[in-house]
């Protein structure tokens, strides 16, 4: 910044209620000459004080009369003066931004927004004040019902490399920007711009509220991507707030989806380690009928279908997806497959082999089902099984390498060669007893 030449202050405070008078009795334009002469003084002396107070008056004047054109003109003239005061035009930029809301006609409230983009586009100084309009003018399209422009216009606007913007407020913008995507059902950006935000941000408690926005567009991203596991460690997340754990209502229904999803879960050892530490937690002895549902799939026993849609079908009918008419079938197939793959790894425990008519019986299915079941599994590396259908039988013994074959073999040699030699050695002493015993 350069250094103050002359300080115009006293005149500015002369010039100040004479104009105002002037444009009061409708010498607007005489006012704005006036005003306009001065400025380029303090301008020209690097006075960014009275500069600043010129350039804010001047656009004052012009919405006083409520003279929204040269309003417009106005900013982007003092927006264009050669050696201008950046301060100074922030600041004129900042309060043509309150006149705004205070428009009562939309097209002259669009076309002041249109021109504070145009005057602050490619300037850094004043790029807070440009997302912020952005912002403001993706908000109207969204409540015209115009969410493909809202979510263009917002999207133009690359918030995470702003270096005078605070974190918070950037991380604010990036969530309005998944939210417009997931509105518009662009999942794929929103899992884009989602990597923009780093998730150590929200481990400061202040940005709670912001942590609860973010993890609810990904619960609903990964809803709509089927990632069921997803669902439940993004639920984990927002069970962690404290504004959360300190609200019965809330906390008791997340942690009844987190349960519900980590068992719609393809199993794994990720779910498994998570569905085991989901068990432990105190809480679930107040919800007596999910820490039941979620025993099921920790203890090494059969569930019969029916009954697990008779014990739990009201209950899972609040969960998310279950509750949506357009969703609920695929979420009741998706809890029926997880019931039948449990069943078939306790089955898997119990039985080296069993016919395909008794795995049938026990699973519920008719025995192509059973077979396609079992072939998912075997692929996902979850059991290991082979089917003999012209025997009808499922074998799940592994089968050994030949290495591990031929160390048994070896092992099993070994062992017979010890008990004959120990065998002959007792035949011997026997005999050599016998023979002392006729000596004497």
């Amino acid at each position: 910044m350069n250094k103050m030449e002359k300080d115009y202050s006293a005149q500015v405070e002369k010039l100040l209620p004479e104009t105002k008078s002037l444009a009061s009795n409708g010498q607007l334009q005489q006012a704005l000459e006036q005003c306009l002469v001065l400025e380029k003084q303090t301008r020209s002396a690097s006075d960014l004080e009275s500069n600043t107070k010129i350039l804010n008056h001047i656009i004052q004047l012009c919405f006083d009369a409520k003279d929204y054109k040269l309003l417009n003109e106005q900013i982007v003239l003092l927006s264009k003066k050669h050696g201008l005061l950046k301060t100074a035009v922030t600041k004129m930029i900042q309060t043509a931004m309150t006149f705004i809301d205070q428009i009562p006609n939309k097209d002259d409230m669009l076309e002041l927004i249109n021109t504070i983009r145009t005057v602050t586009e490619g300037k850094i100084y004043v790029e807070i004040e440009r997302a912020r309009v952005t912002r403001k003018l993706s908000k109207m399209k969204e409540d015209e019902g115009d969410i493909a422009q809202a979510c263009d216009i917002l999207q133009q606007l690359q918030v995470e490399t702003f270096g005078s913007m605070e974190r918070r407020e950037k991380t604010d913008f990036i969530l309005e920007q998944m939210r417009l995507c997931l509105l518009r059902k662009d999942y794929t950006r929103v899992q884009i711009i989602s990597k923009k935000i780093s998730q150590r941000f929200f481990e400061q408690e202040e940005n709670n509220d912001l942590k609860l926005r973010f993890f609810e567009i990904m619960v609903q991203h990964a809803l709509h991507e089927t990632q069921y596991l997803n669902v439940c460690k993004y639920l984990q997340k927002i069970y962690e707030i404290k504004s959360i754990k300190e609200d019965d209502a809330k906390w008791k229904d997340v942690l009844q989806n987190i349960v519900v999803f980590a068992v719609l879960a393809p199993f794994d050892i990720e779910q498994h380690q998570i569905v085991n530490a989901i068990a432990k937690d105190p809480n679930l002895n107040k919800l007596p009928l999910h820490k039941n549902l979620l025993n099921n799939f920790i203890t090494d026993e059969l569930m019969r279908w029916t009954k697990i849609e008779e014990i739990y079908g009201e209950t899972l009918k609040q969960a998310y997806g279950f509750n949506n008419p357009e969703t609920s079938q695929s979420y009741w197939e998706a809890l029926h497959k997880s019931v039948t793959e449990h069943n078939i790894r306790v089955i898997s425990k119990c039985y080296s082999k069993i016919t395909i008519q008794r795995l049938t019986e026990l699973l519920d299915l008719s025995q192509d089902e059973t077979e396609s079941t079992i072939a998912e599994l075997v692929v996902s590396g979850t059991v290991f099984a082979k089917i003999n259908r012209p025997a009808g039988v499922v074998s799940f013994e592994k089968s050994k390498d030949a290495n591990t074959q031929l160390n048994e073999w070896s092992g099993s040699v070994n062992s017979v060669l010890d008990l004959i030699a120990k065998t002959c050695h007792l035949i011997v002493k026997e005999e050599m007893v016998h023979n002392i015993k006729k000596t004497l």
